[in-house]
């Protein structure tokens, strides 16, 4: 029931369609899994900048009414942020050109949190995912594949959320992520559309290759990094929403986030 509802919301285009579907997400819940931006947001360690808000207004205008407005200036990888395929993909699809339906779909979150505690440096494994499906059953095609590795819990200290926090340098970081042969298997035996992860990257710390990168962006696949609260989303059963800025060109940016689930 709850894929139908969802899946009736994608294919209705107005609130008056809404009201004469009869439409009922009073039994759903949403939770946010993006980190608000700010001064306290990470960043690649080699980033040149971080977000920036300025205040262009704030207060009682000569018309004795309120405004505020501010400008924000951030790059595209840092926060919660999508990574979309032409970040390692020459050729690959921009930030505007990934199409809708593939920002969205079932949620699958492959827990690994106990194996991250006792090594930094852990890579999910083919081993892993062909455990959650022995217990789940086969992840569906169009899957949004979330990697829980308990790093939620570091954020927002940079030296204990990416292993080392020297400005300028990202030869010494280390965190948990996603290994090449299961990522290959996601990708192209189960056919996912995302892979996302609670750590600073789809590649763990250490990486100097990034080839899981270059596997998810050679097939159009985007990557979701520094997910928040993955505690809250269940394995199996939640719908997952991932909807960045639609920056022309752009190879990533901001994302908000939300897993949508039965109360």
């Amino acid at each position: 029931m709850f894929r139908r509802i969802v899946l009736m919301l994608m294919a209705i285009c107005c609130t008056d369609d809404l009201l004469a579907a009869g439409l009922d997400l009073s039994g759903v819940r949403s939770v946010d899994l993006t980190y608000t931006y700010d001064e306290r947001t990470l960043y690649w360690p080699t980033s040149p900048t971080r977000f920036e808000l300025t205040e262009l207004e704030h207060g009682e205008t000569e018309g004795g009414y309120f405004y505020a407005s501010n400008a924000f200036c951030t790059p595209e990888h840092g926060g919660t942020h999508l990574d979309a395929p032409l970040h390692f993909a020459e050729g690959g699809l921009s930030s505007a050109q990934i199409p809708i339906e593939r920002l969205m779909g079932p949620g699958v979150v492959i827990d690994v949190a106990a194996k991250a505690a006792a090594d930094r440096d852990y890579l999910l494994s083919i081993a892993d995912v062909h455990q959650w499906e022995a217990k789940h059953g086969p992840i569906p095609a169009g899957a949004m594949v979330l990697l829980r590795t308990g790093w939620g819990r570091f954020w927002p200290d940079a030296k204990s959320y990416l292993g080392d926090d020297a400005p300028g340098d990202a030869s010494r970081l280390h965190f948990p992520s996603y290994g090449a042969e299961a990522a290959t298997f996601l990708i192209e035996a189960r056919r996912v559309v995302a892979l996302g992860v609670d750590t600073a990257s789809i590649d763990y710390g250490p990486s100097a290759d990034f080839v899981v990168h270059r596997i998810a962006g050679a097939a159009n696949v985007v990557g979701i990094e520094n997910l928040a609260r993955l505690e809250l989303v269940p394995e199996t059963g939640a719908w997952i929403i991932a909807l960045p800025i639609k920056i022309g060109a752009g190879s990533g940016g901001p994302v908000r986030v939300i897993a949508l689930m039965h109360e």
